[in-house]
């Protein structure tokens, strides 16, 4: 996506980014796996205050999962 603009994303509206094609809740449980099988990303977006069950991502944790896996 080459207009992807850093901002607040509800984690569901980010995971659909990546996961276009898959229904809500099965983009976030992706996401969310992704997150965690990624140890540097998962202890950096810890780092930046994430915890399990978070919904609102901040923008400083948006960059992060992007540095990490790219723009959606």
């Amino acid at each position: 996506m080459e207009n992807f603009t850093i901002r607040a994303y509800g984690l569901q509206e980010l995971a659909l980014l990546y996961f276009p094609f898959s229904a809500p809740a099965s983009a976030s449980c992706q996401l969310k796996r992704w997150i965690n099988l990624n140890t540097a990303l998962h202890n950096k977006i810890v780092e930046a205050g994430y915890h399990s069950g978070q919904r609102l991502l901040t923008p400083r944790q948006v960059t992060i999962i992007i540095t990490y896996l790219g723009p959606p």
